[in-house]
């Protein structure tokens, strides 16, 4: 009964009201407005926390069980999760406004294509991080199309992204960017030598190596080595060769 009744009210027209005799129906309503705001839709409340779940639940299965499991990057963890969450209250609330498509579109293009100024963001990082804004983009505009097509649309993601990341997305080796001060071990034929000696300066076993660029007039030349990791996370600095 008054659920029925708080539907009425969410649904009101004051102008109708007065032409059809509401009078009651007109005074709960404004006891139920603060300043013409309405202090409860329960309607949209419940959507709200039934695609909240679904979105947060959906987003950490990508970020936990296909992204985390190769990077194991903490930072990017949370980041992705918090993203999913205002990205998508801030869709869902504005599909009860009357703003216009580009506008949606251009906040979106704004979240996609921020950028760090600490680091450059992964190309690895940048396509989990527009996935998951799109994802919660989908869920917070996506009211209209019914629970079903909304659970189909999500799992397609998910199927996509463990094939594409299983098959194609191998775990990265990572590599080290030395500057390198023994330049006549950078001669082809001596890279057994040159690979033996950095093994030894640097206390890692080195699967690749590869000579960059070389400066004879310092004697000094850029070498990029892949090794085997020493621990499962990633080293975030391992390409900056020096502080700018």
């Amino acid at each position: 009964m008054f659920t029925d009744l708080l539907l009425q009210v969410e649904n009101f027209d004051p102008d109708i009201a007065r032409e059809f005799g509401g009078e009651e129906l007109q005074e709960i309503a404004s006891a139920n407005d603060i300043l013409g705001i309405p202090l409860i839709q329960t309607s949209s409340l419940l959507s709200l926390a039934i695609l909240f779940i679904f979105n947060l639940l959906i987003c950490w299965i990508i970020v936990h069980f296909l992204y985390y499991r190769k990077s194991k990057r903490k930072d990017y963890y949370y980041t992705f999760m918090l993203f999913s969450i205002t990205v998508f209250l801030l869709m869902f609330l504005l599909n009860n406004v009357n703003l216009g498509m580009g506008f949606a579109l251009g906040l979106f293009a704004i979240f996609g294509m921020i950028r760090y100024r600490t680091e450059m963001v992964p190309i690895r990082e940048m396509t989990y991080l527009f996935v998951i804004i799109g994802i919660a983009v989908i869920n917070g505009l996506a009211m209209s199309h019914g629970y079903i097509n909304l659970l189909i649309i999500n799992l397609l993601f998910v199927v996509a992204i463990a094939i594409v990341d299983g098959v194609f997305g191998a775990k990265r080796q990572p590599a080290k960017i030395i500057l390198y001060d023994k330049i006549e071990l950078i001669k082809h034929g001596r890279e057994d030598e040159l690979k033996a000696d950095l093994e030894e300066r640097t206390g890692l076993t080195i699967n690749k190596l590869e000579v960059g660029h070389i400066d004879f007039l310092r004697d000094v030349a850029y070498v990029k080595i892949y090794y085997q990791p020493i621990s499962e996370e990633e080293n975030t600095i391992d390409l900056i060769v020096k502080p700018r």
